[in-house]
């Protein structure tokens, strides 16, 4: 058989803090690509430099080691790959092997990092030639506070003009767009005429078809990656636990690890405390419940006459290991592994009302429809999906009163994004606390870590 294997893997984020896991991903791509190397294309779709601890203490530089161990061919931007801002990212990509390739992302009117970048690029594999372009989320300056300064395309559009440029300069006998566009992956796929679509930023696994068109995105926190065959539209799905491991790089992030200072033990949990995306997304849980309660908990005691309730968006807490046994600073850091601080904010019944049921998340941009997007403490809500209505909301075990004035603990990251929680976008803070996971930290310390479920979420309609 000829024609390209593109051996596709993004949103890697956490990966790099769960070394055995990152070691086996690396393990993994290598021996496929070894299986065929001369039809072989290693491909990323973003989210791969950040977040995560390691990527915090490093500034993104653990990615290096892992591109470098997989051989990297392709590469395109997500949002978090800007995290440490764009004089960074311009470096890291200097540094690494692969050849990034963007059609929308923009600074000061020309292609970001021009010098190490293209819109497009082409590679042989298995016979065949095959072109890439990369496009990005639209949305990423106003989700991530250090992108603010870069533009960001509309990327159909973007993707159609560097698709042209490609078939009149080349012809390739294969297009691929690299797009880390979450549910706009389909649109490219659905409205360009490319063969496949590697997708990411939505972190569920899929395998889709449009007419002739393939979608792939493999999930987050490198657990699988996909093997896709163009040429005859077959797509294979790698189990990364189940693969070889790729010692020398595992044992590399260990050692970055235990010198970043990160393995302090601050509490012992006897009930394991799950991090999946069902815990993340699907409601109340016990992770949600925990951050949220380290917030409320730092609200009242950082400011006179204290604070109501707590907020954490679901999508801050990042999945991965259970807290189990031993919990260490690193583990704590790992579960909103940002630089940003908690705020708290003063706003009225009415506005808290209308935040609370923008949990619901009807139109934010990434995950499924049925998805929950906030965590509270003080707070008691019941959501209906049939209606996309906030139909209950106590907050200290009272209705909310719309002429109140109540203060809220969140996230400062809310405060600059319109696409998760809208309503807090531009708001005034009226204190800042420490970072989000110096609070998860200092909480665990005081009070240790068994959060329970208790009635905080009630969800209707589904």
């Amino acid at each position: 058989m000829t024609g390209p294997r593109l051996l596709h893997y993004s949103d890697v984020e956490n990966a790099y803090d769960t070394p055995e896991r990152i070691g086996r991903l690396a393990g993994t791509l290598r021996e496929r690509r070894a299986a065929d190397p001369e039809r072989a294309l290693v491909c990323g779709t973003g989210d791969n430099i950040a977040p995560g601890v390691l990527a915090l203490t490093t500034r993104g530089a653990q990615a290096l080691d892992f591109f470098e161990a997989v051989g990297t061919d392709v590469e395109t931007f997500g949002n978090h790959d800007f995290d440490f801002g764009p004089e960074r990212t311009r470096e890291l990509v200097a540094e690494s092997p692969q050849q990034w390739v963007t059609a929308n992302v923009e600074e000061a009117g020309s292609r970001f990092a021009a010098e190490h970048t293209l819109p497009w690029t082409v590679r042989e594999a298995g016979g065949a030639t095959v072109g890439f372009v990369g496009v990005t989320s639209a949305l990423t300056a106003s989700i991530n506070p250090e992108a603010k300064d870069l533009g960001f395309t509309e990327p159909v559009r973007a993707a159609r003009e560097a698709i042209a440029d490609l078939r009149a300069e080349r012809a390739p006998d294969y297009v691929v767009a690299l797009s880390h566009l979450g549910r706009d992956d389909e649109r490219i796929a659905a409205e360009t005429n490319v063969d496949v679509v590697l997708g990411g930023h939505l972190h569920a696994e899929t395998v889709e078809r449009f007419d002739d068109t393939i979608l792939t995105r493999p999930g987050v926190n490198g657990a699988v990656c996909f093997e896709v065959l163009p040429e005859t539209g077959e797509v294979r799905r790698h189990a990364v636990d189940d693969g070889p491991l790729h010692a020398d790089l595992a044992d590399n992030l260990r050692e970055r690890m235990a010198a970043a200072g990160l393995d302090e033990v601050v509490a012992h949990v006897a009930d394991p405390v799950e991090r999946t995306e069902a815990a993340c997304f699907h409601g109340e849980s016990r992770i949600g419940n925990f951050v949220a309660d380290a917030y409320l908990w730092a609200g009242n005691r950082a400011v006179e006459d204290g604070v109501d309730l707590a907020l954490q968006n679901s999508g801050g807490v990042r999945s991965g290991p259970p807290l189990a046994g031993d919990v260490t600073v690193g583990d704590l850091v790992s579960v909103v592994p940002f630089e940003e601080p908690a705020v708290v904010l003063e706003l009225d019944g009415a506005a808290l009302r209308a935040v609370l049921a923008e949990s619901g998340g009807s139109d934010v941009g990434f995950g499924a429809p049925d998805w929950w997007h906030g965590h509270v403490a003080g707070a008691e809500l019941v959501y209906d999906y049939a209606g996309h209505d906030l139909v209950d909301a106590h907050v200290g075990g009272d209705p909310i009163d719309d002429d109140r004035t109540y203060r809220l603990v969140t996230a400062a990251y809310l405060l600059h994004t319109a696409d998760e929680f809208p309503t807090l976008t531009g708001l005034e803070r009226v204190a800042t606390l420490d970072t989000q996971y110096q609070l998860l930290v200092d909480y665990a310390r005081a009070c240790g870590i068994d959060p329970t479920i208790e009635g905080r979420v009630e969800r209707r309609g589904l």
